[in-house]
């Protein structure tokens, strides 16, 4: 039982307020789902749909075909599988929220299954690949001195880009060497710094950022670790693209590298020197175990090599080569 013969931008407006108020979601996660049911909500429109009442189970899985049609300039598929997954969970969000305020009778999304997800494995740098990049920055220019300390820290940390380019001077205790980092829906956890980044920041704090100071346009709130050349707080689209640059001038291509790589490759080389994995999860801030254990897939060398050594019957025996 719609409300009106064009309910859908309400609507939807109402649900993104509900995913603000009661369910606290982060500011990132709500842009995506704001994207998402933008796009939902403008295809309905081109099937001349405008009541939340009208969507039936039909029109939700033509919706899903349509996205897992769609192509770009190139004929390659504009949306990934993960996308079109995600996308599905904000239609879902959007009707479970219709029926539950009693806008509408039936949740027409319920039924509809999502597309597989093929669990890709992480494509983590060499040792070698990392040790390239960290060197990669050169001079003691403010910026160089800036650039450094992310690279080193992206790497030590295993920090996500966000959690990085939002950190302020105060969650640093470089004595201790530790960092408070405010992670995915606003969790807090304390991550330790290895010497080199804590070598690599404190020499960004003494020499380049005083440098980068500066009355800024538009300042954020707190006091930024990361200051881009205005003085305001670096952005994630900034971090990126200096870190691709690095990979560029040792001969890592941005198709195998991004702030996300260095955090599988601080993962992946932990557990490959024998850190639990309970503890990767620790450092990474993953809520559940077996997010954490895609990463012992990483290495099937690895699996082979301790296999051979811990097996008894793992290796033909002397007697019969």
């Amino acid at each position: 039982m719609g409300d009106g013969p064009d309910s859908l931008a309400r609507l939807r407006l109402e649900h993104e307020t509900w995913l603000t108020v009661e369910r606290g979601l982060a500011p990132n996660s709500l842009a995506a789902y704001r994207r998402d049911l933008r796009r939902y909500e403008a295809y309905l429109r081109r099937q001349g749909v405008t009541d939340a009442s009208a969507v039936s189970e039909a029109t939700v899985s033509h919706y899903i075909e349509h996205l897992k049609r769609a192509r770009d300039a190139e004929n390659q598929p504009t949306f990934a599988p993960s996308s079109i997954a995600r996308a599905l969970v904000a239609v879902r969000s959007f009707h479970r929220f219709c029926v539950d305020e009693g806008f509408v009778d039936e949740d027409p999304s319920e039924e509809v299954g999502a597309p597989r997800v093929p669990q890709g494995l992480p494509k983590a740098l060499t040792e070698a690949e990392v040790d390239a990049l960290l060197g990669a920055v050169e001079g003691d220019e403010p910026r160089a001195l800036r650039d450094r300390a992310i690279l080193e820290t992206l790497y030590a940390t295993g920090v996500r880009i966000s959690e990085l380019v939002g950190m302020d001077r105060a969650d640093l205790d470089l004595d201790d060497g530790l960092v408070r980092v405010l992670g995915k829906g606003s969790k807090e956890r304390v991550v330790p710094i290895g010497r080199s980044a804590r070598a690599a920041i404190s020499e960004y704090l003494a020499a380049g950022r005083p440098d980068l100071e500066r009355p800024a346009t538009k300042r954020a709130a707190g006091d930024p670790l990361l200051l881009n050349v205005r003085g305001g707080r670096l952005s994630r689209q900034s971090c990126w693209k200096l870190v691709t640059s690095a990979g560029d001038r040792v001969g890592i291509p941005a198709g195998k590298l991004s702030p996300h790589v260095l955090r599988h490759s601080c993962a992946t080389h932990m557990l490959e020197h024998g850190a639990d994995i309970r503890v990767v999860q620790e450092l990474l801030g993953h809520a559940s175990l077996s997010t954490t254990q895609v990463y012992t897939k990483v290495s099937p060398e690895r699996l082979r090599a301790v296999y051979d050594l811990a097996h008894p019957r793992a290796k033909v025996p002397a007697a019969q080569k």
